[in-house]
């Protein structure tokens, strides 16, 4: 009997980051497709939306493409969503990038800059390009999550001069960058998504692929 391996999207929405999240995604065994067709992210089994670049830029093209009312039926059909870097923000209310921009809503928050100096006064380099710990908020626990096999205080990759800042109780871990504390990942309902690069992040990277993989039953 031939299994079908189900297929696993990721979005082209011309401001991504696809061939490293293809090359990881892939390398662990998914049936992973790139497409900017909206049908194809409706007959998916599961979405992921990468992301680099600027807040506004990677709005106009999702909505040039037609790609916004798909995203939000996909999210509302309970399939699994992953967010990434970028694709992270983009799920929140609004960005204060360039301005007010409008995002996808599907998180209830704001997309922040940081702040320009650190807690002494000096100035913070932005953005943060560095390898940096994700932590437990509140010691909450990442049982049943895609960092259920990741230890407290794993260090991730990061590229990035916005955070998020939810209005819901989303936050899986948080980040420390000289001193201004964020939410470095959430998790709600069906969607997971993350402001650090798994892709980039070497084994402990890949295991949160494996494990987000795993739990959705993509494997």
């Amino acid at each position: 009997m031939i299994i079908l391996k189900k297929k696993i999207l990721i979005i082209d929405y011309k401001s991504g980051n696809l061939f490293s999240v293809n090359q990881a995604l892939t390398n662990i065994g998914l049936n992973v497709f790139i497409s900017s067709n909206a049908n194809d992210i409706l007959s998916a089994d599961a979405i992921v939306l990468p992301g680099v670049g600027a807040f506004g830029d990677a709005m106009k093209n999702l909505h040039n493409l037609n790609l916004v009312k798909p995203i939000e039926q996909a999210v509302e059909s309970g399939k699994p969503f992953l967010g990434i870097c970028l694709g992270l923000q983009l799920l929140f209310t609004e960005s204060e990038e360039f301005g007010y921009t409008k995002g996808l809503d599907l998180v209830k928050g704001k997309v922040r800059r940081f702040n320009i100096n650190n807690i002494a006064g000096e100035s913070r380099k932005i953005p943060q390009i560095a390898w940096n710990k994700i932590n437990k908020i509140n010691n909450n626990t990442w049982d049943n999550t895609p960092l259920q096999d990741i230890k407290d205080g794993e260090f991730m990759y990061f590229v990035h001069s916005f955070y998020v800042d939810p209005e819901e109780q989303v936050g899986l871990s948080e980040t420390d960058y000289d001193g201004q504390i964020y939410v470095s990942s959430i998790q709600k309902n069906n969607i997971f998504a993350c402001q650090f690069h798994p892709e980039k992040s070497a084994q402990k990277g890949l295991q949160i692929y494996k494990t987000w993989a795993s739990i959705n039953n993509l494997i």
